[in-house]
This record gives structure tokens, sequence and C-alpha cells, in this order.
């Protein structure tokens, strides 16, 4: 009893000043407190399940939760964030009142960190209704609420309806492709394949076994695989078939079916779910909701010359403003992007061994900084630096790096100011040269040092070589495992640029003085610095952070559920960065709060608050 009623002062202490409470004696509080009931959630525990009475209203006291719906396929969408001193609960309020026949929820609540919850029943809602404060409380809260929806409802009409032609790059594969399936069984003959390809007007058959898919043979595969070689068309289907193709689910969006379709050089996908075929989609079906940008561009850097480079900037630009109006998610973007991009950096160093000859000995070209992260959406200032095997020749690699600056320079990209660049002594060299660059950038840990080996470990392999890429990985690897104390030098670098954090409710953000944040200073690097301290420490991990975080997950450094929310919130600080960036002439990375909604400020909360777990377990791992 005694430890009950101690229970209930605590709560009172903490509810006191609520608007729900303020204004009574504190006798009269306690006996409402007492009808009451603190309740304690977990980390992603279920607080109201879809379809559930409710018995009150849910008053967080703290940490926070997420409201959230589940659509016909399954899949979640977040409506907003709920935080300390904030109720959930508020459509339940109809009933309360007697204005609505009793209806089944929907939306479902669950808490995002550990939460503490204080459960008002209707009873004490009725005690207080007299109230005039407590009306003007739920008023304003419904009035905030009801605000908040109608600015998410109006952003999606318009993510809907904003896509060129009226048409939506969200439509599902369902509603694009063909359930008329033309196929073989595996034993069939290929002349059998290409009569049922004729007849269906198709240019791809399916071999199918008993309901089960086997493989796919397409009119190409007629040529380059019977008609070349000269194969028998009696021979079975099953010779000339791609084993195990690519599929997608009929409920997924029309940009997940775009991009396996562009980044794996595939032109049908059939439709599985559950193992059952039920449709196909093909290059053709996607183009005739989107124009064909995508392959013409890919076509115009394969084919580009000295003279045409500079057109292809404008091309992948145009690309990438239809992606971002088109509302793609910032992943899928920088995946197309980047894909294109590295065709790019392909095309203009062909153009420079076409011009130099072949080189001497093999080599292998590495990019840095955003595009080494395969986060590059602008060009930006040139990042790269060539590695080649032990030669006298030096000269004719002075010169490929100087080529391949000139082209990359053409093709918009600005030399670095900082001059790392492959026409800089500094940044070529052989496996032996760069080793011993490394271990002196180890050893004499300098602010400069650590600046230039920050970003030379955002390398990505982009042409050249791949056996010496693995020499040159493992030698680098070697280096860093016997270089602990330089990683701790990096660390405590990275403690004067603690990302910030905003716990205090948005709202209260402008009375701190506080009305916008670099994206870039602020959060990605930090953001990026720690992940890659994290990689180098567990055995120098290359390729961009979504590679990282993989490979970090694999070896049980992360956890499942964390490797979800750390994608989550990379993914939503990249979206915003990426929109700030284009949609500022001055390609400004600073974000005002002003031109946030709710939503967004709440989900950047979350975001951060992550990021910093991130950089926490850095400063963890490498504590005095």
């Amino acid at each position: 009893m005694m430890m009950e009623q101690k229970l209930n002062k605590e709560i009172w202490k903490a509810v006191q000043f609520h608007p729900l409470f303020q204004g009574v004696d504190e006798r009269t509080a306690l006996s409402l407190v007492e009808e009451c009931e603190a309740i304690t959630y977990g980390r992603k525990e279920m607080m109201l399940q879809a379809d559930t009475p409710r018995q009150g209203l849910l008053l967080i006291l703290q940490g926070i939760a997420e409201v959230f719906v589940k659509n016909a396929a399954g899949q979640e969408e977040v409506l907003e964030c709920i935080q300390k001193g904030e109720i959930v609960g508020f459509s339940s309020l109809a009933d309360f009142l007697g204005l609505a026949k009793k209806t089944q929820t929907t939306v479902e609540v669950r808490a995002v960190e550990d939460v503490q919850a204080l459960l008002i029943p209707f009873t004490v809602l009725a005690k207080r209704w007299d109230d005039q404060n407590v009306h003007d409380y739920l008023l304003t809260q419904v009035s905030i609420r009801l605000k908040d929806v109608y600015g998410s409802l109006a952003e999606q009409v318009k993510m809907a309806k904003g896509i060129g032609e009226g048409e939506t790059i969200l439509a599902r594969v369902q509603d694009l492709m063909s359930d008329k399936i033309a196929s073989v069984a595996p034993d069939e003959s290929i002349q059998e394949a290409a009569q049922r390809m004729v007849e269906g007007k198709t240019s791809s058959v399916l071999v199918m076994e008993g309901g089960d898919l086997k493989g796919i043979i397409t009119e190409r595969d007629i040529v380059g695989r019977v008609v070349a070689k000269g194969l028998s068309f009696d021979k079975p289907s099953r010779l000339v078939m791609t084993e195990n193709p690519v599929t997608i689910s009929r409920l997924a969006y029309y940009y997940d079916a775009f991009s396996e379709i562009l980044l794996k050089g595939i032109k049908h996908l059939p439709v599985v779910d559950d193992g059952k075929v039920s449709g196909i989609v093909t290059l053709t079906d996607l183009l005739r909701k989107k124009n064909d940008s995508v392959m013409r561009t890919i076509k115009k850097i394969e084919g580009a010359d000295e003279a045409s480079l500079p057109e292809v900037k404008t091309a992948i630009y145009e690309i990438t403003d239809t992606l971002l109006r088109d509302r793609v998610p910032a992943f899928v973007l920088l995946d197309i992007v980047t894909k294109l991009y590295d065709r790019l950096i392909g095309r203009a160093v062909e153009l420079s061994i076409a011009a130099l000859g072949a080189p001497p000995v093999p080599f292998a070209f590495y990019l840095m900084g955003s595009a080494g992260r395969g986060e590059q959406f602008m060009l930006t200032d040139q990042d790269h630096f060539l590695v080649y095997e032990e030669t006298r020749e030096h000269g004719y690699f002075e010169k490929l790096g100087a080529e391949i600056t000139t082209r990359l320079e053409a093709a918009g990209y600005a030399r670095c100011k900082g001059l790392m660049m492959s026409s800089e002594e500094h940044w070529r060299g052989t496996v032996l040269q760069w080793q011993e660059r490394v271990r002196k950038w180890m050893l004499q840990s300098t602010n400069e040092n650590l600046l230039l080996a920050q970003n030379f470990f955002s390398y990505r392999f982009a042409a050249g070589s791949e056996q010496l890429n693995d020499e040159f990985e493992t030698k680098i690897t070697e280096l860093l495992e016997r270089s602990k104390i330089f990683l701790y030098r990096m660390v405590q670098a990275e403690r004067e640029q603690e990302i910030p954090t905003l716990d205090e409710p948005i709202r209260a953000l402008f009375k701190l003085g506080r009305k916008s944040i670099d994206m870039k200073k602020e959060i990605l690097f930090p953001f990026h610095h720690s992940l890659q301290i994290l990689s180098l420490y567990y055995g120098g991990i290359p390729g961009t952070p979504l590679e990282k975080i993989a490979r970090l997950e694999e070896k049980g450094i992360f956890t499942e559920g964390f490797t979800e929310d750390l994608k989550e919130a990379f993914s939503h600080v990249l979206d915003l960065y990426i929109r700030q960036k284009w949609g500022n002439s001055g390609g400004s990375t600073v974000l005002s709060f002003a031109t946030m909604s709710t939503r967004q400020k709440d989900e950047l909360i979350l975001s951060l608050r992550t990021l910093r777990e991130l950089q926490g377990m850095v400063f963890a791992r490498f504590s005095v």
C-alpha cells in the first residue's frame, strides 16, 4: 500500500503541470492518478494495436512512440511521432463524447525506444471535462494534429499527382505487368520456344516445370546462344535458358522494377509471389510510363567522345531531377545515378588509355569522397587516385592521371582545390609507394594527415585490374592491423564534432534560438567518419556506407534491429540533404526548420538519435 502511494505521488509530480491535471488540489489529483495506470514499454514493443477498443488516452511521460498504419501490402507507413508530454488516442474522443458510433481503429502505436506512459481512462477525463482549461487544451491539440494530418495528406496527393503526365512512379508492378505468359517446359525444343514467342507476340518465354519457374529465354538468347553458335533448334530449351532469372513481386513499385532492369542489364522481369508466376513486366512496359531518357543517357555515355563528354552531365542531371520530382527514395536514386556516373568515369578512363596506348603494367583507378561513397548526385570536385604495379615507366601513369583529370573536367567535374587527384604526384604510385604514404599518415597523425586519411579511406574501386585491387586492399588491411593508435587519433578528432541532439520537442527549438542545421557538416560528415572508423577497426571494410553497414552486421557488430534503424535514419537524412542541396541554387547544405513539416521534424529527431548512437559506439570503443 505504501509503495503504491509513493508511486502515485511520483506520477503526480510528473504530471502536475500537465493541462489535464493542472489547477486541482493535490488530494483530488492523487485520487485521479489512482484511477490511472502507469505502463512501461520496451523498445519496439506494441503500445496500441489496430482493431482494439481504446480505454482512454495515453500520456507519454518519457521516450518516443510512433503512430503507424499498414497498407494493403502489409507495409508500414509512420503517420507521426509522439514525444514526452504528448498524448495518443485523440481519435477515440468522438466515441467518448458519444458523437460517433463505435468503430474499430486501424492505426497502431509502437515504442521507438523505452517508453513510460500513463493510461488516463475516460472516467478520469469525464471528471475533468467541466474544466475550461481541459477543453482548450484538447481542442488545441486536436487542431494541431488535424493540421499535421491534412499537411501530410496534401504531400501524399502532390506526390501521387506530380509525376509527369499525371502518371505516378509509385504505381505497382501489378498495374504495369502483362498476365499473358508464354511458356515452355525445360525439355521442349528451342524451336517450340521460338514458336511460342511468335504466337504470343512477345520477346521472351518462361521455362516452367510443374508451375515452378526454372528459367527464361529471350530473343537475344535465341540469336546469341542458338543462331550465332549453330545450335540445333531441336535441342531442349533448358540448354539456352537463363537459370534462376531475376524476379519481382507484383506489389513492388514502378521504381523497384525500373531499378532492377537498369542496374542488372536485363529487359524482362517475371512477376513471382510465393513461388507462383503471375505475369511478366518488361522494359517496354515501364517506358510506357516513363520516357527512355535513362537508356538514351547510357548510350550517350558509352558513345561519348572528346566533344560530347560535356553533354553527359546535362543528361544525368535531367534524370536526377525527374527522380527527385517522382519522389524516388534516396537509396534508389543514388543507386541509379551512381551507376550512370560510374559509366561516365569508366568512359573517361577508356578515352584516356586510347589517347596514350595500352598501359605498361596493370593499374587500378579509385574514387574518393562523395563519389567513393556512391552519394554523388551532383558533380562536385574531383577526388581520385591511381595505383599501379612496379614499373620503370612511371611517366605513363603521370600522363594517364593528367588525361583522366582533364577529361573529367570536360565532363563537368571541377578540379579538386585540395589537389586530391591522380594528376598529382602524391595521389598516384605503386602499391609499395601507397603503403609508405598511408603508413606516414598513420605514424604522423597531424590534423592535415588525418584529413588526407579520412578522404582516402572513403575510396571505392572504379576501373582497372581487379586482381591489383585485391592486392592493394590486402596491403592496406595489414597496415590497419598495426595502427590502432591512428584510429584512436581519428576518434579524438571526431569528439570535436558530435552529431547534435534535438531532444527537446521540435516546437521548442525556436525558443532555444536554433533555427537551422548544416546537413553536411553537422550530420553526414560525423556519420561517415564514425562508420569509417568502425569499418577500419574491423578489417578495413571498403565500399559504400550501405555495404559497410551490411558487413558490420555480418560480423555481429550491429544487431539486425540497429542495422535497420541505422539504414532508415541514414536514408531520411540523405533524402533531406539531397532535396535541400538540389533545390537550392547556391547548393547550400543548411536546412531551415521553418521549411519542414511537423512530421519531417519528428523524423529528424529520431534519425539524429540513431546516428548519435552509432557515434557513441565509436567513442565507447576507443574510450580512455
